[in-house]
């Protein structure tokens, strides 16, 4: 049984970042008070119980679904944060382009100018509300990924909005804290029929001035 044990052992430190599906974890809301800690860093990247760690906020995040998740948002106040750019979600503008699953650990981020842009925000720990939440339009990170491996880009559109937002996590800082304005903020499905009733103003605009003739 020991020899079999190191053996599973071994074969887990040498385990990918991004391995096959392990488990879904439980996502920490708003109100818990883990959400508002300041992480400690990770203290050696590659640990095998990093790694799982990892696999498994990869999962919960495609569960979700969303597009990235911070280690704090699981219950584990250290400073790593998974992330993606989808097709959709991709505006295809150089530093903005579609990126899979990436993992960053103990990140580091710098703004590139004071340019800001207002970006509709989500977050798996407030479920069911959006916001406008302004965040700078350029900016370099780099971290590490759980071979050791530098991870940094310089990066603007919904890639530089997401590295902003997984990062502030890191900090305890949730989207509502960045926002000097609340009006813009509401429920998902809200904003959503808003949304469609703006597109089709000028139909329903031509459809009254019919009936007031």
């Amino acid at each position: 049984m020991g020899h079999s044990a190191r053996k599973v052992k071994s074969r887990e430190a040498q385990a990918p970042c991004y391995a096959p599906r392990m488990a879904v974890l439980k996502i920490a809301r708003m109100g818990h008070p883990v959400l508002l800690e300041h992480c400690r860093p990770v203290a050696d990247p590659g640990a095998p119980e990093i790694r799982r760690l990892v696999r498994d906020m990869i999962d919960t995040m495609e569960d979700a679904p969303g597009a990235g998740l911070a280690a704090p948002q699981v219950h584990v106040p250290l400073r790593l944060f998974v992330f993606r750019v989808q097709p959709h979600r991709s505006t295809g503008a150089a530093g903005d382009a579609v990126l899979g699953n990436t993992v960053v650990i103990n990140p580091v981020i710098e703004p590139l100018g004071e340019e800001r842009q207002i970006r509709w925000e989500g977050c798996l720990s407030i479920p069911g509300l959006r916001a406008a939440v302004p965040r700078f339009a350029r900016i370099r990170y780099s971290g590490v990924d759980c071979d050791g491996r530098e991870v940094a880009a310089e990066v603007t559109g919904f890639h530089a909005g997401v590295v902003q937002h997984e990062y502030d996590h890191l900090d305890g800082i949730l989207y509502p804290m960045r926002m000097a304005d609340f009006r813009p903020m509401g429920f998902t499905e809200e904003i959503g029929r808003a949304e469609e009733l703006a597109g089709r103003m000028d139909e329903i605009r031509t459809e009254w001035a019919g009936l007031a003739g």
